[in-house]
């Protein structure tokens, strides 16, 4: 298949490496051209990555004519996303896009509209639900170990210094990073969000214009409970990347410190004022192709053309865990609780 990738910012690194470092993906992929409103920054990174025979130009559109491409990888900043993706689709290519897929609801919407009606596969990449403690998580969650899921709590803390467009936008970081642990949540519950509250700041010394923290309390399908806190600006005690994790069931809790580390126990006894607990085994993800981030994302959107099957993060789904964004931000602007 032939790509072309749009947005040749700091992202797009992450995307060629897995492309060059993936045997499987290098197989069914060349990158035939890139596209930036910057020219020479596309043409730096064909530099960096020996893509001397890529295509360089600005009109995304005038590069799918001339190199007959049938993918587009969009890296773009969110607020070019619809453009670029009705773009790629009219001129029938299949779309995979960066998070967040969509800048509102409506653009979300349009964009599932118009992959249907192109016949089309446009997936989303949600590479947080793509690592080994995710899916270790969902397994054991799913095989009824903890008895029946009650609440997942998630906690998020690092003083981020990207420099960029991230420090210029609002909300940054329910629309630009939490998605990804709404995402990985409502992956491993398997729940449907139903309404969020939640509340908004930018606390003292932050060096974003808007939104660095916030706190969300979303009712997930069967009351079951999501709780995020968030910040990226607090200095001093990072967690990962991933969030650290506390996922209870009706028999037993979860603890995962979003690296290496799982603690999960379930109730041994019926009586006592506090229950006796076993310590439980937390299962190896069920298939190791799945745990590989971005390049399992690529890959199996890759797939989802080659077989016709729907691809994990495809937009129709995803756009579920866009809603959850928009909808804490309604809440955090308005003080409300909103419904999904």
């Amino acid at each position: 298949m032939r790509a072309v990738l749009c947005g040749c910012g700091a992202m797009a690194k992450g995307w060629l490496k897995a492309v060059a470092n993936t045997p499987e993906i290098r197989a069914d992929v060349e990158v035939v051209g890139l596209v930036d409103v910057n020219p020479a920054a596309a043409t730096l990174l064909a530099e960096e990555f020996g893509l001397t025979d890529a295509v360089i130009g600005s009109d995304l559109g005038a590069v799918l004519a001339e190199t007959a491409a049938g993918v587009v990888f969009d890296v773009v900043i969110p607020s070019a996303r619809h453009d670029v993706v009705a773009t790629a689709l009219a001129h029938g290519c299949h779309v995979l896009s960066e998070k967040p897929m969509a800048s509102s609801i409506e653009e979300g919407r349009a964009m599932i509209a118009q992959a249907a009606a192109a016949g089309k596969v446009h997936a989303i990449v949600q590479n947080r639900r793509f690592i080994a403690g995710i899916r270790r998580i969902r397994r054991l969650v799913e095989s009824g170990t903890l008895g029946e899921l009650t609440a997942i709590h998630c906690d998020f803390f690092i003083g981020a210094h990207f420099g960029g467009f991230r420090e210029e936008m609002d909300n940054v970081l329910l629309l630009d990073m939490a998605i990804h642990t709404f995402d990985a949540a409502r992956f491993v519950a398997g729940k449907v969000p139903v309404a969020v509250y939640c509340h908004e700041s930018n606390p003292r010394g932050s060096w974003y214009a808007h939104g660095a923290a916030a706190n969300a309390i979303f009712e997930f399908s069967d009351d079951v409970t999501f709780t995020y806190r968030g910040s990226w600006c607090a200095e001093g005690a990072n967690t990962s990347w991933e969030s650290q994790w506390r996922i209870i069931g009706t028999q037993g809790t979860l603890l995962w410190d979003g690296a290496e580390d799982f603690q999960a126990h379930r109730v041994s006894a019926t009586e006592g004022f506090l229950r006796p607990v076993d310590s439980v085994l937390v299962p190896e993800p069920a298939n190791e192709a799945e745990t590989y981030g971005h390049a399992s994302v690529i890959a199996d959107f890759l797939t989802a053309i080659k077989t016709g099957r729907t691809p994990e993060t495809a937009s129709n789904d995803n756009i579920n865990s866009l809603a959850m964004v928009f909808a804490a931000i309604e809440s955090a602007r308005t003080r409300q609780r909103v419904t999904l």
